[in-house]
């Protein structure tokens, strides 16, 4: 369990539904966020996996953290994988590859 700017966030975000594996079948999940580019997004239900990112959370207002996703692709990068042909290092699936950087 993941803590996020608020309690309500932080409860929509870890939501679990009993009826519905994933979240974009749920009627009541309204929020996913990306450990790997620590993004947040509204679930858009129309069938399919979009979301639309959010820069503040919709219940206390806060500012959420910058995404990562470009630094993601960065960091790829500079290793030299290519995302699309080349099979992800572990720490790429979440956000273990942050960590990683602060420890160089």
């Amino acid at each position: 369990m993941t803590d996020h700017c608020c309690e309500a966030m932080t409860g929509q975000v870890n939501w679990h539904c009993d009826q519905h594996d994933d979240p974009f079948a749920c009627p009541d999940a309204l929020i996913r966020f990306s450990t790997k580019f620590q993004e947040y997004g509204l679930i858009i239900h129309d069938g399919g996996t979009s979301i639309i990112g959010i820069d503040f959370c919709p219940w206390c207002g806060r500012r959420l953290p910058e995404s990562q996703r470009d630094r993601w692709f960065d960091e790829l990068e500079r290793r030299g994988i290519d995302p699309w042909e080349d099979q992800l290092p572990a720490e790429f699936q979440d956000a273990s590859w942050l960590a990683s950087l602060r420890q160089e």
